[in-house]
């Protein structure tokens, strides 16, 4: 007899979205977590937990949020493939990027200044190859956190967005991936506000987008419906934790004696570097007499890290003075309008052994890319728990992010999930307009090397990397770029300003990043965060506005210096030679065990990849050896034809007659009365085995045995 957890009582409650049902239910599994959901769309199924710390961490000064994705084989049926690691591993960059797109939309809706550890895990149970997994850890996420006694005091939706043939679709099915053009990843609040955007497309309209935008509020509010009715009944009450706040006495003591100091370097800020150089200066100099006056006025306070919270009240006085200017004055920290780009750096080609450079720079933000071209075979396996067998990915960015670009000094590690991020952004921007494969073979791998920081580093890496490929000789089909808008903030009048080309600062002080990326015809790439508690869709949509007429300008300055991809590759990137042979002569090439392939390749130096269809890359940076090994393979492949004239070795002599090699796996027999017009006696009085001789089919029988004479 089944027996069920009696601890808790299980509750579900479930609503059609997209035409499918999604089911929530807790109290089953994983009861001691705060919260738990287990999330179930067709056949897939992911549980979410939110778990929180019960005493905060005095050792940081920013909230401890984690959300993790977990990404299991067995939930798709699949067997991890290497050899020598069966256990799963680190995450993979699918797990990792969708961990963050839940991190941005929650983060802005925890209480400020809450410094206890919370924890979201995402586990997934079952995959079924149709429902994006990446939809059902949101509304897990949002929902674990409703029923939890976290405090999280609203509720989120969360939605997916497809467009096939100009249609919009609720949540599309992943087997609809080639038909669809866009992936639209929406957050939204009770409110009707939106709270996080991300999207990839193929050059979609922004009206389109609004579109989109339009219809996520609409059916994010059925998953908003459905957690609440969810919280109704399982909800728990939300905790109360304590609070970092600076104390306001110190709160009022630092903007009292260093106000007037602040406002004048914010009012007097020329460069980025030069700023923060002068707020280092001023916080050397003024904190030890900050600190023994404050404690002199205030002699029996008891506040530990004195230090520490004269510095962050310091650092929040200066944003503050940033928000003044702009709210007062009307200015920007740099004296830029609102929609003015910052003087552009733009070069091709600046690296001599590269295959591709450039070097991209909006104001004191620069980036460095790079194009390295190499063969099929280079391509990275893709290995995880939605992906097919053998998927390999022929294009990939990466982004770096050294200390050196911000003046800083810190340990050099491998990417973290900022550089994973924005790396995934640019690849995702730039996808679109790559060639296809049959027409233009290379794997293709970008680098963006951070040299500056100011703001909007991944927008850099877009543009740099459209140059980089242009300068390589990529045929790509139009020229992207990215711009980044930023957010300031009213609330005594609920007035929202949208900056063009967000610098560092307004990132620090404002209130939104909202990146966005595109050819002249369509967006190809958005992504956004903000730290307000939502934002009106008209925000988006003059952000929407805004960044076209920046991307637009941007692509204009860009073809200035490289209008179209160069015709000629580098003379140090390899060359691709194709051919396509019969599906059945594969086995051919290969050879038994790999003999024959290999024998070409160590004859040539080439590197050689088959496809199951047939087509056959040939990889060399000499020209020659390209040439020589397509010889050797279409001399392989080639089916012999009568009439046809070929220089063969003997290479066996019988008494009837002499074989001579025409192909690598082809031989012909030249009877003894083809060798001579007299008669022959003896064949070895005329060959002998290693002799070259010029011969021509005479006829090929039913068998494929292949009958030849002798021409002299």
């Amino acid at each position: 007899m089944e027996q069920k957890n009696q601890s808790r009582p299980i509750c579900r409650v479930s609503a059609e979205i997209g035409g499918r049902s999604l089911v929530l239910e807790t109290g089953n599994l994983a009861n001691q977590a705060n919260g738990s959901v287990l999330v179930t769309y067709g056949e897939s199924v992911i549980l979410a937990t939110a778990t929180m710390n019960s005493k905060p961490m005095e050792s940081v000064d920013f909230f401890p949020l984690t959300v993790d994705f977990e990404e299991n084989y067995y939930a798709a049926g699949k067997i991890r493939g290497s050899r020598f690691m069966k256990r799963k591993g680190k995450p993979s960059d699918k797990a990792i990027l969708t961990g963050r797109v839940i991190d941005r939309g929650i983060r802005p809706f925890f209480p400020e200044g809450m410094r206890n550890e919370v924890q979201i895990i995402l586990t997934a149970l079952s995959f079924d190859r149709e429902n994006d997994s990446e939809f059902l850890a949101m509304v897990g996420a949002y929902a674990s956190l409703a029923i939890s006694d976290i405090p999280f005091d609203t509720v989120l939706g969360g939605i997916k967005i497809g467009l096939i043939e100009d249609k919009l679709i609720i949540n599309p099915k992943t087997s609809d991936d080639e038909k669809n053009r866009m992936t639209l990843t929406v957050t939204t609040t009770e409110e009707g506000k939106i709270a996080m955007v991300e999207a990839g497309s193929l050059e979609v309209s922004e009206e389109k987008v609004k579109e989109a935008l339009r219809l996520s509020l609409t059916e994010s509010q059925k998953v908003i419906d459905l957690i609440k009715e969810l919280q109704t009944k399982a909800g728990k009450e939300k905790k109360i934790v304590p609070l970092f706040e600076i104390p306001s006495e110190i709160a009022d003591f630092v903007k009292k004696e260093t106000g007037d100091q602040l406002a004048e370097i914010v009012a007097n800020y020329q460069d980025k570097p030069t700023f923060d150089s002068t707020v280092r200066a001023y916080k050397e100099t003024s904190l030890p007499a900050l600190i023994e006056k404050y404690q002199t006025k205030n002699e029996n306070s008891e506040i530990k890290n004195i230090e520490k919270i004269i510095l962050e009240g310091i650092e929040k006085t200066i944003k503050v003075k940033i928000r003044a200017l702009f709210l007062e004055k009307g200015q920007r920290i740099d004296r830029r309008g609102i929609e003015e780009i910052r003087p552009l750096q733009i070069e091709a080609g600046v690296l001599p052994r590269t295959h591709g450079s450039a070097i991209f720079a909006r104001g004191w933000t620069q980036g460095l890319t790079t194009t390295t071209l190499g063969s099929p075979g280079s391509a990275l396996t893709l290995e995880g728990m939605e992906e097919e067998l053998e998927s390999k990915q022929h294009y990939m960015h990466f982004y770096s992010f050294p200390p050196f670009s911000v003046g800083e000094c810190r340990p050099m590690r491998g990417p973290g999930r900022r550089e994973i991020g924005h790396g995934a952004l640019g690849e995702k921007a730039l996808e679109p307009v790559i060639p296809p494969r049959d027409q233009f073979p290379y794997t293709i791998v970008m680098h963006t090397e951070i040299m500056s920081s100011d703001g909007s580093t991944s927008m850099a890496s877009v543009c740099g990397s459209t140059l980089a490929l242009m300068d390589s000789g990529v045929p790509i089909t139009k020229p992207v770029a990215g711009i980044a808008m930023g957010l300031m903030y009213n609330p005594e009048n609920e007035k929202y300003t949208v900056l063009t080309d967000l610098c560092a600062l307004e990132d620090y002080s404002g209130f939104m990043d909202f990146k966005v990326a595109g050819t002249n015809d369509g967006i190809t790439a958005i992504q956004m965060d903000i730290k307000l508690k939502g934002l009106p869709l008209t925000v988006l949509e003059q952000a929407l506005d805004q960044a076209k007429k920046a991307r637009l300008e941007i692509i204009e300055a860009m073809v200035k210096v490289l209008p179209k991809p160069r015709k000629k590759m580098s003379p140090y990137a390899p060359r691709i030679e194709t051919v396509v042979i019969p599906v059945d002569k594969i086995r051919d090439v290969i050879g038994a065990g790999g003999k024959t392939i290999n024998g070409i390749i160590e004859k040539t130096g080439v590197m050689i990849d088959i496809e199951q269809d047939g087509t056959v890359c040939i990889t060399s940076e000499n020209e020659a050896s390209l040439e020589e090994a397509k010889k050797i393979i279409i001399s392989i492949t080639k089916e012999v034809e009568v009439d046809e004239v070929y220089v063969g070795e003997v290479v066996k002599i019988m008494d009837f007659g002499a074989f001579v090699s025409l192909t690598p796996n082809q031989d012909g027999l030249v009877h003894i009365s083809q060798i001579s017009e007299k008669r022959v006696e003896n064949i070895r009085d005329h060959l002998k085995e290693g002799d070259e001789i010029k011969v021509k089919v005479k006829s090929v029988d039913n068998q494929g045995r292949v009958n030849l004479t002798m021409l002299f």
